[in-house]
């Protein structure tokens, strides 16, 4: 074996490497040894055929094959020692010509980070501001949800709720077909297509409508995806919406505990502030390991993005599985959306993320930041802590080795982000940075 060439490139060596004919004719006789006790040839027993006669019977490049899969990984692997190349992760080859046997290893290399001068990013966190619109917008989604309706004599207008007979039809195969359905005319609905609340504007009690409208091109249904529908609909009633006056009343029946419209809009306030504050926290420290990224020179092998494109999208499929009504739905949703198009999709916020993971393990070996038992122990406690009679078990899990260790690297996360944001803030002095691989 000799390496005939070597380059290094986007953190990745390529080598080309020569097998010696007596390696092969080595191999050979191996994969000849092994074959040819499991392998039935006319006119011998099994284990009894000559060599020449077993290529001639499988085929000589089949024999080939079956010894290079045997010999490649134990060249490679010579020739990666030889090189002195340290391989992140398995190397891949591809054999280019067989007499001589020539290939092409690409070998993934540690990837490599260099922090820029981080400790003097400073970033002011925005102000929370909340308006008394968000409070009566949200006060007034209560009241929409506790409303009720009453019949009345008039065309149908914009949120009213009517009772509604449909027949509909995809060309000569029935679509929906229902009897007094109830339906409330919210203007832009898409359902059942888009443009049908508009078609019942202004229909009167007992009046029949034919109409026409196009499914859109992703709809859930494939077959049906893009196929114009006929509807025909009858309105059997007509109701409108009557809102629940803005009182104590009111208050009391859609918040436990509370007993006055005041104290309503004052919890309301309270879970707004909460849930934005949060909402800024978690901006304001994605726009620190932003800079701290834009900062730092990160290099690193193609199959790290690969690698996260693939666990991307087997969460993705998880939920689709999880949401789906039916087994026919998630392999609808899975026929709708290929593979290769979820990675196309997926490869930018990939690389976004091994990017800022490299760059954040760096930072925990330049602030020394560490995790001890104590800290894991309160995690687990606080995430079990409202599990009920199941609390025991969830607690013997998570203090298995691998679990535990993930909740170490979830802590180590934390406090690295906490670490950067106080530096953000001006509110740490600086130490020694840190550079060179991450291993």
């Amino acid at each position: 074996m000799k390496v005939l060439s070597k380059k290094i490139e986007s953190r990745q060596a390529f080598l080309t490497i020569e097998l010696d004919p007596a390696e092969v004719e080595a191999s050979l006789d191996k994969s000849y040894a092994r074959l040819v006790k499991k392998t039935s040839v006319p006119g011998f027993r099994k284990g009894k055929a000559p060599r020449a006669v077993l290529e001639q019977h499988m085929g000589k490049e089949n024999l080939l094959e079956d010894a290079l899969n045997d010999l490649l990984p134990k060249a490679c692997a010579d020739a990666i020692q030889e090189e002195k190349i340290e391989a992140f992760a398995q190397p891949v080859i591809n054999v280019t010509q067989t007499d001589p046997v020539v290939f092409k290893a690409k070998v993934p290399l540690p990837p490599e980070v260099e922090l820029g001068d981080y400790h003097r990013i400073r970033i002011k966190p925005e102000r929370v501001k909340l308006s008394n619109n968000e409070v009566d917008a949200v006060i007034e989604q209560l009241r929409h949800q506790h409303a009720t309706f009453e019949p009345v004599e008039r065309p149908v207008m914009a949120k009213d709720l009517v009772g509604l007979d449909i027949s509909s039809s995809i060309g000569d195969k029935p679509f929906i077909d229902k009897k007094g359905a109830p339906y409330q005319v919210l203007p832009d609905s898409s359902f059942p297509a888009l443009g049908f609340a508009e078609q019942l504007l202004g229909m009167k009690r007992d009046e029949e409508k034919e109409f026409k409208l196009k499914l859109p091109e992703d709809y859930p249904d494939s077959e049906q995806a893009g196929k114009e529908v006929l509807f025909r609909v009858k309105v059997v009633e007509v109701k409108k919406e009557r809102l629940p006056e803005l009182n104590d009343d009111f208050a009391k029946g859609v918040a436990p505990g509370v007993e006055t419209l005041d104290s309503l809009r004052e919890q309301i306030a309270a879970d707004l502030k909460k849930r934005t504050e949060e909402k800024a926290r978690l901006e304001y420290e994605e726009r620190v390991i932003d800079a701290v990224a834009k900062e730092s020179r990160v290099e690193y092998p193609p199959i790290l993005v690969d690698m996260e494109v693939d666990r991307m999208i087997n969460q993705e499929l998880r939920r689709w599985q999880m949401a789906a009504r039916s087994r026919e739905e998630y392999l609808e949703r899975l026929n709708r959306t290929p593979v290769e198009e979820l990675r196309r999709e997926l490869h930018p916020y990939a690389t976004q993320r091994v990017t800022k993971s490299l760059v954040l393990g760096e930072v925990v070996k330049a602030e020394k930041i560490e995790v001890n038992d104590a800290e894991i122990d309160a995690e687990i406690e606080r995430m079990t802590e409202n599990a009920g009679q199941k609390k025991e078990e969830q607690q013997k899990f998570l203090n298995s080795p691998q679990p535990r260790e993930q909740v170490r690297q979830l802590l180590t996360t934390q406090k690295t982000i906490q670490r950067l944001v106080e530096i953000a803030r001006g509110s740490r002095k600086k130490i020694k940075k840190g550079k060179k691989e991450a291993k």
